[in-house]
């Protein structure tokens, strides 16, 4: 699974940093698969779409901060749980329901962004 953001977040900011994957940004910001991965030129995503790396994409949430389901590996492959949720003072990183992965898949998806 991934993590998500609760409405609840403060954006005090703490989480981004302890992303391994850069896959947290500020609301309203565009992300794109390159940013800290080295993912280059064009790509296959996991999901089967192709995308240039360097592409901005649009942002997730435009109100607080936010994590992008394609880059969290929940810090699988890096550290024993997740770094944003451990750092977040009002525990507004969770467990994201709607999208579940088994450890097999997050170290497949680490193994794909970071070469």
């Amino acid at each position: 699974m991934a993590i998500i953001i609760t409405d609840e977040c403060i954006n005090c900011g703490a989480c981004e940093p302890e992303c391994p994957n850069n896959a947290i940004y500020e609301g309203g910001a565009e992300w794109k698969y390159s940013d800290g991965t080295s993912l280059v030129g064009m790509i296959t995503t996991l999901g089967g779409d192709e995308t240039m790396a360097d592409d901005s994409e649009e942002a997730v949430d435009m109100d607080v901060y936010y994590i992008v389901t394609d880059k969290c590996t929940e810090c699988v492959g890096f550290h024993d749980e997740p770094q944003c949720a451990a750092v977040c003072p009002v525990d507004c990183c969770i467990d994201d329901p709607d999208f579940r992965e088994s450890e097999e898949e997050l170290l497949s998806k680490k193994d794909f962004m970071h070469l």
